[in-house]
């Protein structure tokens, strides 16, 4: 990965607030469902109820897909990234406390959110493997992939 792409994905990931995550169900159809996230440089950072289907479907399956889409006035300033990445859920009470902390940071409204004891909220990492950088500036359908 050279500078620029370095740049164009830190970028995209900073300016964005909502990513879509595709996860593969028990019976083999993708679910592909938007959740907001936060992040540490490109290690990704989302919560879900424990007992949601995206939980349940990570736990059978960890390799999830990913797209963050910045908006965009215009289809030649489209520039977006299409993620193969894997999921895993946070346990550690340091990381646990430092996603915490990062969400409170980009929404400061999830303070108004915050779950009743009876809600027990998943926290997952998500860990890209193979970035597509998706640039029309360059040329329409433009797109480089990086593997990490």
């Amino acid at each position: 990965m050279d500078k620029e792409q370095e740049e164009f994905i830190k970028s995209a990931i900073e300016d964005t607030d909502d990513m879509t995550i595709a996860t593969v169900r028990e019976d083999g159809f993708p679910q592909a469902t938007t959740v907001s996230f936060v992040n540490d440089g490109m290690t990704i950072f989302f919560g879900t109820a424990a007992d949601s289907q995206k939980a349940k479907n990570i736990e059978t399956s960890n390799k999830v897909s990913i797209t963050i889409d910045p908006e965009y006035e215009s289809w030649q300033m489209i520039r977006s990234l299409s993620m193969g990445a894997l999921a895993s859920r946070v346990s550690d009470p340091k990381e646990v406390e430092k996603v915490g902390a990062l969400i409170m940071k980009k929404f400061p409204e999830a303070e108004n959110y915050v779950p009743d004891d009876t809600f027990e909220l998943a926290l997952y990492r998500i860990d890209p493997k193979i970035i597509s950088l998706i640039d029309y500036s360059k040329g329409f359908g433009h797109t480089e992939q990086v593997t990490l």
